[in-house]
């Protein structure tokens, strides 16, 4: 039997089972009940009204939505706008509106709600598209609808914008006007530095510091494989009455007084920062950026010689790189050639040492645009070989090398000693990956043990061979790793692939924790033992090992070790090249009579002694403004007589 029709033309039996029925009822939005939920009726309400909008409002240009006013100055004002001209959607798509972030003018049903920001930013357009003299009947028409809706409704803004330009202040309800998505604005502190940025949009927040008006702006970054668009935001808190722009945390680049040298400094600047797109060795001196427990961006010092490398620091910092939106390719100006990820450097006596990894060429990238180079960000990405910290480092703090080319040369070594470590160093860096083992991968890198007494040039010896050959050092102890086995073995994996991709000579300062012979009673220094044996085998770099105890060393070593030299104590003829060498390199006035380097040779120091007897004398003859001589040597000697070997004569 089949049932009557239902209500809303349903139809079907009264006891289908339920959801059965291919048909669809409509209920409708009743009273709140005592819970303030909303009922639903199978009735219409009889006090809904008609829609306002119908094919007889669709005729019209123009639609203006009214509600009541929040000024008492007039009854009613404009809650939005509906374009619905095909006319005014193209004029302002074309020449009003184009560009214009968020605005779609090709939209069926183009839509505007008060305070009608793009109408305001774009003001001027419209006032000059209205002045033409070529225009439709039609197009003029609707221009003038339009125009009048908004001069009306947006005349006390406009004037006070235009009041507020001139005299070159604002006040914190109409910040908004002055920043029109899509303009570059400037700031001298956001990240620590002078930037520009590419507004996308602003709008009013509260916060727990207060209110507000957030700009949410891109700027160009690079994360190690590409450059993209990183999203920044800067916070202009509220303030009382009016305030200068130009004073604001973030300004239109284009209020500002020196807008052409702004533009002119940060764009060469952005062409730094593209040119330390990938992996460089660099100096520093300044503050750089590190963060707190909490994870807060804080300052610190740092000076010396630093790796810029974006895609290491993802990789193996402990802070979190965030995504960037990739370039679209029309963006960027087309790379020539492939551009390789390394480069090179002049070195004495030698062919070409390349830094970075070798023979690895870079797929193509963009070339960044003058517009996308003033908007770089003014920091990079790096690690601190001082401090052996990765941080962000400032560009306008960051200058080439000045290596020293004397370093090798300088080094008392014996001549044969010397060609010999500089031939396998010199070697490694050149042909890296020639020599192989039985099993591929493993025995590629060089190690050499240096032993001897303190002071007597072994850590001097891997320095000078990474300064001839102007490649990185990376100086690690014991103390870097830790003791537990576990921890060890992350940490020195992580810092043997870092040093290879760096090219750069390891060297691993008092290594008897892990060279030590293993023995029965120890099982967890025998497991860091090990560890270190297994870690090294696949190594690929050059490394030094410094020890004071060679006769201490595990046999299982003595395989792995391609060169082993042994340092003698230092006699007095290269105690006198030592004191010759320090103070040549001293820069400050100095008066030294004939003999005296000799006589001081005699006194049993070491090199690390000399060296700081000489820096406290430099420093004791600055305080007295007198020339570094004899004589404030033999006074800081006087006081060190108890250092062990000094004679009783100094």
């Amino acid at each position: 039997m089949v049932a009557p029709d239902a209500p809303n033309g349903t139809h079907g039996k009264a006891d289908a089972p339920e959801g059965s029925l291919s048909t669809t009822t409509t209920l409708y939005q009743g009273p709140q009940d005592s819970n303030r939920k909303w009922t639903w009726l199978d009735k219409e309400p009889a006090d809904v009204a008609e829609a306002a909008e119908n094919a007889q409002t669709a005729q019209h240009a123009l639609i203006t939505r009214l509600q009541k006013a929040q000024d008492s100055r007039k009854k009613y004002e404009i809650h939005s706008l509906i374009v619905q001209s095909p006319w005014l959607k193209d004029v302002l798509e074309k020449h009003v509106l184009d560009g214009y972030p968020g605005v779609c003018c090709s939209l069926k049903r183009l839509e505007f709600e008060a305070p009608f920001e793009p109408f305001v930013h774009r003001w001027a357009k419209l006032c000059t598209f209205r002045e033409r003299t070529d225009l439709d009947d039609i197009t003029r028409q609707h221009i003038e609808l339009l125009y009048d809706v908004l001069r009306e409704e947006l005349k006390d803004v406009i004037k006070s914008f235009q009041d507020y330009v001139e005299k070159g202040v604002v006040t914190y309800e109409h910040a908004w006007t002055i920043f029109q998505p899509g303009d570059i604005i400037f700031s001298s502190s956001h990240k620590g530095a002078p930037m520009a940025l590419k507004l996308r949009r602003g709008k009013y927040i509260e916060t727990q510091c207060g209110n507000a008006y957030q700009l949410t702006a891109e700027a160009v970054d690079w994360n190690g494989s590409h450059f993209g668009r990183s999203i920044e935001q800067i916070n202009i808190w509220e303030f009382l009455g009016t305030t200068k722009i130009v004073g604001l945390a973030a300004l239109p680049l284009s209020f500002h007084p020196q807008k052409k040298e702004i533009r002119e400094i940060l764009v060469q600047r952005g062409k730094a920062f593209e040119e330390l797109a990938g992996c460089h060795y660099k100096e520093y001196d300044g503050f750089a950026v590190t963060w707190d427990k909490e994870g807060k961006e804080v300052l610190t010092n740092c000076s010396g010689r630093i790796i810029v490398d974006s895609d290491t620091f993802r990789h193996y910092s402990p802070r979190y790189v965030g995504h960037i939106e990739p370039l679209a390719a029309k963006e960027g100006l087309p790379e020539p050639e492939c551009a390789p990820k390394s480069f090179t450097v002049d070195i004495p006596k030698a062919a070409k040492y390349t830094f970075g990894q070798p023979n690895e060429m870079e797929t193509k990238r963009l070339r960044l645009t003058p517009e996308l180079q003033l908007i770089c960000l003014p920091r990079v990405r790096g690690y601190s070989l001082k401090k052996k910290q990765w941080l962000l480092f400032y560009l306008d703090l960051i200058s080439s090398i000045k290596f020293d080319d004397n370093a090798f040369s300088s080094l008392v070594l014996p001549e044969d000693q010397k060609e010999l470590i500089l031939s396998f160093a010199e070697s490694q860096a050149m042909n890296q990956g020639v020599f192989d083992d039985v099993i591929s991968g493993k025995g590629r890198g060089h190690i050499t043990l240096l032993s001897g007494p303190p002071g007597v040039g072994k850590t001097l010896t891997a320095e000078s061979v990474a300064e001839h050959m102007q490649a990185p050092l990376y100086m690690m102890s014991a103390g870097d790793l830790g003791i537990n086995p576990d921890r060890v073995e992350r940490q020195l994996t992580n810092i043997l692939e870092m040093v290879a991709k760096w090219r750069a000579v390891l060297l691993i300062d008092e290594c008897d924790v892990f060279l030590e012979a293993r023995s029965m009673h120890s099982l967890e220094r025998n497991k860091l033992v090990s560890i270190f044996l297994r870690v090294l085998e696949y190594y690929e770099g050059i490394l030094f090992l410094t020890t004071n105890r060679i006769a201490n060393i595990d046999p299982a070593f003595q395989s792995r070790i391609h060169v082993s030299m042994s340092y003698p104590a230092l006699t007095a003829s290269s105690r006198r090249t030592i004191w010759a060498n320090f103070v040549e390199g001293l820069e400050v006035p100095q008066a030294w009579g004939e003999g005296d380097l000799d006589e001081l040779a005699e006194v049993e120091l070491n090199g690390r002694q000399i060296k700081n007897v000489l820096k406290s004398a430099a420093l004791l003859s600055a305080r007295r403004k007198e020339p570094l001589g004899r004589r404030f040597v033999d006074m800081v000697l006087a006081i060190e007589r108890r250092r062990p070997g000094v004679q009783e004569a100094f």
